[in-house]
C-alpha cells in the first residue's frame, strides 16, 4: 500500500463536528487529538478521514495510459477510465483502513499519525477491518463487471500486495519500497487494462522508476520529520532505522536517472509510432518540461519535502505549470500533421 502521513484526530467540541471545514476532512493530521471522542457524527467524520479522499489524487494515474495513447477522449475509453478511477478509490481507501487498523499501536507513537481516527480511538479497530475488506472486495467485484478478469487480477494483486505490506513487508528493507512502488505502478497498469490500451516497455519503466523515486522521497521526508521531533525511527517504522540518508539519496539518483532515460526513449518511440516517416518534434519537446519538473521534484525530495507526495501535486504551482506545458506539447504532438 501507499501509507500516508495524513489524517489526524477529531475536533475539540461536539458542535465543531457539524461545522468543520472540508479542508479539515482532507488534512486531518492538523486536527487536535481528543482523549474521549464523542459518538455519532464524529464516527462518521472519522471514517471519512481514514478513507483519505485527499489522496485519491494518486488514482489519477489510471488516466495516464489512455492519455498517452491519445484515446482518452473517446467516449467508451473515457467512461472506462473514470470507472477504473472510482474502483481504485474504493480499493485505496480499503487499504488505508487496513493499514490504520494494523498500525494503530505504532501510529500512537508517531508525531502526526498519533491522532489518526483509528489510533486515537474515534474509529474502532474491528470496524476499520470490516470496512477495509468490504471496500477492497467491492473493488474486485466491480473490476470484473467493468473489464473482465484482466482488471480483476490487477485489483486482486493490488489488494494482496497491500495486505502483505501491512502484515510484514513494511518491516523488510527494500521490499517495503518495492511494495509501495507497486501500488503506483498498478494504478497506471489498471488504466491500460481497463481501456484495452497496450502498455509499452518504456511506459512501464517510467512508471516503475518514477514510483520508486516518489516512494524513496517519502521515506526521506518521514525520516527527517522523526529526526526533527527527536523520535526513534525504529519505534515508528522499523525500516526507517535501516535506511541511511546516503542510501536513500543514492536510490533517488538512480530512480531519477532511469526515469529520465526511459522517458526520452518513450517520447522518441511515441513520435515514430504516431507519425511514421515524419518528425513534427512535439513529442521530443515534451522532454524539456518533463526534465525540468523531474529535477524540481528531486530538489524538493532532497530537502525532505516528500513526506506527503500529494502536496506536491496540489500545492506546488511551479510543478503545476510544468505539467500544463507538458500537456500542451503532448496534445499538439498527438494532433500534429
Amino acid at each position: 500500500m501507499v501509507p500516508s502521513i495524513g489524517d489526524r484526530g477529531s475536533p475539540h467540541a461536539t458542535e465543531d463536528v457539524l461545522t468543520i471545514s472540508a479542508d479539515a476532512v482532507d488534512t486531518p493530521d492538523k486536527q487536535p487529538a481528543r482523549a474521549n471522542p464523542p459518538a455519532g457524527p464524529s464516527l462518521l467524520l472519522g471514517v471519512v478521514r481514514v478513507a483519505r479522499p485527499r489522496q485519491w489524487i494518486k488514482n489519477l494515474l489510471v488516466f495516464v495510459a489512455p492519455g498517452a495513447a491519445g484515446v482518452l477522449l473517446h467516449p467508451t475509453v473515457l467512461w472506462h477510465t473514470v470507472a477504473a478511477f472510482g474502483i481504485f478509490c474504493l480499493a485505496a481507501s480499503g487499504t488505508y483502513f487496513l493499514n490504520d487498523a494494523l498500525d494503530a499501536e505504532a501510529d500512537r507513537r508517531h508525531p502526526t499519525k498519533s491522532s489518526r481516527p483509528v489510533a486515537s480511538g474515534v474509529v474502532p479497530v474491528p470496524a476499520a477491518l470490516v470496512i477495509a475488506f468490504v471496500l477492497v472486495g467491492a473493488s474486485v467485484g466491480l473490476a470484473q463487471l467493468l473489464a473482465g478478469w484482466h482488471l480483476t487480477v490487477v485489483m486482486a494483486v493490488y489488494g494482496l500486495v497491500n495486505l502483505a505490506y501491512s502484515l510484514g513487508l513494511k518491516h523488510e528493507p527494500i521490499l517495503d519500497l518495492a511494495a509501495v512502488s507497486a501500488g503506483y505502478v498498478l494504478r497506471a497498469v489498471a488504466g491500460g487494462v481497463a481501456t484495452g490500451v497496450p502498455l509499452t516497455d518504456w511506459f512501464l519503466i517510467v512508471a516503475l522508476f518514477g514510483s520508486l523515486l516518489v516512494v524513496t522521497g517519502k521515506r526521506s521526508g518521514e525520516r527527517q520529520l522523526l529526526d526533527d521531533e527527536q523520535i526513534d525511527h525504529v519505534a515508528v517504522r522499523q525500516t526507517l532505522g535501516l535506511y541511511s540518508p546516503t542510501f536513500l539519496h543514492s536510490v533517488r539518483i538512480l530512480a531519477g536517472a532511469v526515469t529520465m532515460t526511459a522517458y526520452c526513449l518513450w517520447a522518441f518511440d511515441r513520435a515514430a509510432t504516431l507519425h511514421p516517416g515524419r518528425d513534427p518534434i512535439w513529442f521530443e519537446l515534451t522532454i524539456i518540461p518533463f526534465t525540468i519538473a523531474l529535477l524540481h521534484v528531486m530538489r524538493l525530495l532532497d530537502s525532505g519535502q516528500g513526506g506527503t507526495p500529494e502536496d506536491l501535486a496540489l500545492k506546488d504551482h511551479r510543478l503545476q505549470i510544468y505539467g500544463v506545458v507538458w500537456v500542451a506539447l503532448f496534445i499538439t504532438g498527438i494532433y500534429a500533421t
